[in-house]
């Protein structure tokens, strides 16, 4: 039986990891089309910017996100005064965080994708009056389809697993910023090795089944995570 504590910690996991790989897809789906064009010195800068969460210790990037979101931060001073409350320690705070660690994970499959497609289908398109938003619906979406499903795999996957950011800028809030992560690390600080057992095996069974389906597509060559 799955005490109620867990439950919550579970929602909350769902609810951070569902918003924030729909944010990555409306963030990230520009930018991977952007980088997929001809490359440039900027491109290059807004890359190795892009994949630093992927070497970086999460610690560094949470403490960096913490100081931008208090009071005192500019992005906390800009929310705060514009919503009338603290950045710092909410869900709000997990779901910016989230989207700048798990971006690379968005980006890259998506970037791969794109540069595979033939730019002469766009330039026959373009030659019919199609706009780039037709050309994007006609065209990109539908080629790079399995592409948009692997991202979003990664990205929600990549989300349910964040420990370090997410501890720096939520604290260990339960109902509000207590992920699986978090409350799994207090079963064990606890002792409470049989709810720490039940929680990690089923992010173990959630990894491998995630990993499983991405390795078993035939678009898996697509997905070109550097570490």
């Amino acid at each position: 039986m799955i005490a109620p504590q867990d439950l919550t910690a579970i929602w909350v996991t769902f609810k951070l990891a569902s918003i924030s790989t729909i944010l990555l897809l409306i963030i990230g789906t520009p930018i991977a089309w952007w980088l997929s064009q001809k490359p440039g010195k900027f491109k290059k800068i807004t890359e190795a910017v892009i994949a630093l969460p992927l070497i970086l210790p999460p610690t560094v990037l949470g403490f960096y996100l913490l100081i931008a979101f208090s009071p005192n931060g500019l992005i906390g001073q800009l929310w705060q005064s514009l919503t009338g409350a603290p950045l710092a320690f909410t869900f709000s705070a997990l779901v910016i965080g989230s989207v700048f660690y798990s971006l690379p994970f968005v980006v890259q499959p998506l970037q791969s994708a794109f540069r595979q497609i033939p730019q002469g289908l766009y330039e026959a398109a373009a030659t019919m009056g199609a706009s780039p938003k037709d050309q994007f619906f006609s065209i990109t979406a539908p080629i790079a389809k399995r592409s948009f499903l692997t991202a979003a795999s990664l990205g929600f996957a990549h989300t349910v697993g964040e420990f370090g950011v997410i501890l720096m800028i939520g604290g260990n809030i339960p109902g509000e910023t207590q992920v699986l992560s978090l409350i799994l690390f207090e079963h064990v600080e606890t002792l409470q090795y049989s709810r720490a057992h039940g929680l990690a095996a089923g992010l173990l069974i959630f990894s491998f089944i995630t990993l499983y389906w991405l390795y078993s597509s035939d678009h898996f060559d697509a997905l070109k995570i550097k570490r």
